[in-house]
């Protein structure tokens, strides 16, 4: 077995284990952290296999969503932030963890790719063809054939962020409203 079976079968696992952990821990905190760590695995194996546009995507995209969603939630319940600030120790051991392991999977995946000169050749078969990079195949391709595609998700998108924005103050003022004393 080599370098880059070991390298995918951990963060597979890894993923996996945080990925249960998700939806079996009681503490909301905890679990977007294991989020944090399964999203990061799963990043981790989209880069093994030389889908580096993807891999980085999943980190900035979903990462950055995952923790926004939470504080938008956070602060739509109106929790009291004295007493997060206050238990902030009982959060350490995990988050430690989180960041020793994702530590420990940038390390792996550094080596793997320093061993490895191509684990994977035939992946990326149109950017090799093209005699250019993934991320810049993906641009060109997606800035040339999918140009239309492209904008009307961007438009799509664009309006669902406004509507969010302009839906929050009605929704807070609502549960405020309705909060029972």
């Amino acid at each position: 077995m080599d370098w880059v079976n070991i390298a995918f079968w951990v963060f597979a696992i890894v993923a996996g284990i945080s990925a249960a952990a998700v939806i079996s821990v009681r503490n909301p905190v905890h679990a977007v952290l294991c989020l944090v760590l399964t999203f990061f695995s799963v990043a981790c194996v989209w880069l093994l296999v030389g889908a580096e546009f993807l891999g980085v995507a999943l980190v900035l995209v979903y990462v950055g969503a995952v923790m926004v969603l939470f504080l938008f939630v956070v602060m739509m319940l109106d929790i009291d932030p004295s007493n997060l600030r206050e238990g902030w120790v009982r959060y350490l051991p995990v988050g430690l963890v989180v960041a020793v392991a994702m530590l420990v999977q940038m390390l792996m995946l550094i080596g793997v790719k320093g061993r490895a000169v191509n684990p994977f050749p035939a992946d990326n078969a149109a950017a090799l063809a093209a005699d250019t990079s993934n991320v810049t195949w993906l641009a060109r391709s997606l800035f040339t054939e999918y140009l239309l595609p492209f904008e009307f998700a961007a438009v799509i998108l664009t309006v669902a962020v406004v509507a969010a924005v302009m839906l929050t103050p009605v929704s807070y003022t609502h549960l405020r409203a309705h909060r029972p004393e």
